[in-house]
C-alpha cells in the first residue's frame, strides 16, 4: 500500500467521522473521539478485507467498502459505549 493510498484512506475515514459528528452532535472532544473511532474502524475493515480476500468497492489497493463498513460499525459501537453513565453513589 502506497503513501497516497494511506493518506486518502485517512481522509475518507475522517470524513466519515465528521459526518457522524454532524448527524449525532456533540462538542469538540466528541469530534476527536469520532475521528479516532472512524480511523480505527476503517483500518480494521481494511485489514479484515485484505486478510479474508474480500473485495468490496475497491479503489486501487484501498478496499473502500470494507473500510466503510468497519468505520461505521466502530463508530456506532464506540458512541454507544461512550454514552454509558456510571453511577458514583453506592447502592448499599
Amino acid at each position: 500500500m502506497t503513501l497516497p493510498t494511506i493518506i486518502f484512506g485517512l481522509v475518507v475515514a475522517m470524513l466519515y467521522g465528521a459526518l457522524y459528528h454532524f448527524i449525532r452532535g456533540g462538542g469538540g472532544w466528541r469530534l476527536l473521539l469520532f475521528f479516532g473511532l472512524s480511523i480505527l474502524g476503517f483500518a480494521f475493515g481494511q485489514l479484515i478485507g485484505m486478510w479474508q480476500g474480500w473485495a468490496f468497492l475497491m479503489l486501487g489497493s484501498l478496499n473502500l467498502g470494507m473500510g466503510s463498513v468497519g468505520s461505521l460499525l466502530v463508530l456506532v459501537a464506540g458512541e454507544w459505549l461512550s454514552r454509558i453513565d456510571v453511577k458514583k453513589e453506592s447502592g448499599v
